[in-house]
């Protein structure tokens, strides 16, 4: 076999499994079920994936839908149990359980008292928590990705296809930077017409391969807001950024999308510690 078409079928593998994980999480999801949606063995596949991802599929699984559940408890009012339900878990307990030890808090007091809250509740309160927004020129960053179509809270789908495509053609680096551009509102566009893009940072001299497509972030002035915490919580520092920060500020955005950067790693950090740079172009 040669090495294009090792590529091809390592990626094809991998996008298989991807899609399907991000399809039925709230099905119950084995390693022999995986394996088989793979083609390969349940011991190679599950070494196959912790040695790319650095993590076991089992925690990935874990991961993914307890971020489905944030985005539920902060951006609507399902009840708890109903957010179990969809989610993977057999009861609202096991589901509380899961969620205080991942994100430091049960459910319904992430619901209450999470980051969307202070942001929602105006300038002063998100001042006194700590955020600023930065005003500085963003260098041009060239990317290879994937367009990612539906809920923005489901673009793990294209970053994880988009990370294998890229891993499988040698294109990952330690300083591999990931990058995302949400064109619409989701108060004004329907979920499943939401457009975005998800995109890991090319070497220099490198470009993309398809079904990768090329694309330039930056290279312009932006106002940048440094948001810590869940990614659950950024639809309400949009509003914060959009409603407050700009109409305040006396800038004009620029025609071109905002985008983010994601400056650290979920599946090594906790909720709470994520990092992330979500950048207005400015005129």
């Amino acid at each position: 076999m040669n090495r294009s078409h090792s590529w091809t079928d390592y990626q094809e593998r991998l996008s298989r499994v991807i899609a399907y994980v991000h399809e039925h999480l709230a099905d119950d999801l084995s390693l022999e079920q995986l394996a088989e949606v793979a083609h390969l063995s349940p011991f190679h596949w599950h070494r196959t994936y912790h040695a790319l991802y650095g993590e076991t599929m089992a925690a990935t699984i874990r991961r993914l839908r307890l971020h489905r559940a944030s985005g539920y408890l902060a951006n609507t009012q399902q009840p708890v149990a109903r957010i179990a339900q969809l989610c993977g878990y057999p009861n609202a307990q096991s589901f509380t359980r899961a969620f205080r030890s991942a994100y430091g808090v049960a459910p319904m007091d992430y619901r209450a008292r999470g980051g969307h809250v202070v942001f929602r509740a105006g300038l002063a309160q998100v001042q006194d928590a700590g955020y600023a927004v930065d005003i500085r020129h963003v260098p041009a960053v060239q990317l290879a990705g994937l367009p990612h179509r539906g809920a923005y809270m489901r673009i793990g789908q294209a970053f994880e296809t988009s990370f294998a495509c890229m891993a499988a053609q040698g294109l990952v680096r330690g300083d591999t930077r990931w990058l995302a551009v949400y064109h619409d509102d989701p108060a004004a566009v329907p979920e499943k017409q939401l457009r975005a893009w998800a995109g890991l940072s090319l070497p220099a001299g490198s470009s993309a391969v398809p079904p990768l497509e090329p694309r330039t972030l930056g290279g312009c002035m932006c106002a940048v807001l440094r948001h810590r915490g869940p990614y659950a919580t950024m639809g309400a520092a949009y509003q914060w950024l959009y409603g407050h920060w700009l109409v305040q500020s006396g800038r004009d955005a620029l025609d071109q999308p905002v985008f983010e950067e994601y400056l650290n790693n979920p599946r090594d950090t906790a909720p709470a510690d994520l990092l992330t740079d979500i950048c207005l172009p400015l005129r």
